[in-house]
């Protein structure tokens, strides 16, 4: 037997190992680096294709773009997004975009009605958004989103890379401004949603998603009134976050 063979075994904290690597890179860079970096693994993209999706997907096309692309269509998406999917996704040549939904079981036990975002938008959430997510993501290590810090006080101080039960979660976008956002939309010539015009800077299921009013943060035109921020596909210390005094940990 090898004299350290009964050492006791060190947990390994691949968030924080992936992060020292990606450490100084920024964007296309960071976002390539970090489908290289061997403790990600296979990695899928989670993109709404809401107001800000183009900036990540343009990376994507641009660095890899046969990466798989998980796009949640909870069947109550405004018809604007559900054009603009296929138009974005068509138009920077991604190939491989699969469309996630509940299953109609599900759906006919849970909400025959399509009424439950009303009575329980948690439920509502987990029945559309994340069960059809965790399904998808079983044959991945590792996914990225386009969440940003300066979106709402739940993402304050989100970080780059995280874990996440045995998935890391990968931010390429944590530390971008709205001005960074906006800088390169018009630099790519990139398309925005067709709702940004009409005052929607975040923009969700038609029934829970409202515009936004001058001074208000980016998300506050979802699940307006009541005391929610997120829907559940983002989870914090492993529990859902909700309300205004939330706020992500490193």
């Amino acid at each position: 037997m090898p004299p350290d063979a009964q050492l006791p075994q060190v947990p390994v904290d691949r968030a924080a190992l992936v992060a020292r690597d990606l450490e100084g890179k920024r964007g296309a860079a960071l976002l390539d680096a970090a489908l290289r970096h061997p403790l990600v693994g296979k990695t899928a993209v989670v993109s709404s294709f809401g107001a800000e999706a183009a900036v990540l997907l343009h990376m994507v096309a641009q660095v890899a773009p046969h990466t798989p692309v998980l796009f949640l269509d909870t069947q109550m998406l405004f018809p604007e997004t559900l054009d603009y999917q296929r138009a974005l996704a068509d138009e920077l040549g991604l190939s491989d975009v699969r469309v996630l939904r509940a299953r109609a079981l599900d759906l006919a036990r849970a909400d025959p009605a399509n009424l439950l975002h009303k009575s329980d938008p948690d439920a509502c959430c987990a029945l559309r958004k994340t069960a059809p997510l965790d399904r998808a993501l079983a044959g991945f290590g590792s996914w990225m989103t386009g969440r940003k810090r300066f979106q709402s006080g739940t993402r304050a101080a989100l970080p780059v890379v995280e874990e996440t039960g045995r998935h890391l979660k990968i931010n390429p976008l944590a530390d971008w401004s709205a001005t960074d956002v906006r800088v390169y939309f018009e630099r790519e010539g990139l398309p925005r949603h067709p709702l940004v015009a009409q005052g929607y800077p975040s923009i969700g299921c038609a029934p829970c998603t409202s515009a936004v009013r001058p001074g208000e943060d980016a998300r506050a035109g979802r699940w307006r009134g009541a005391e929610k921020e997120e829907c559940g596909i983002h989870i914090v210390n492993g529990r859902l976050v909700r309300g205004p005094q939330a706020r992500v940990s490193r």
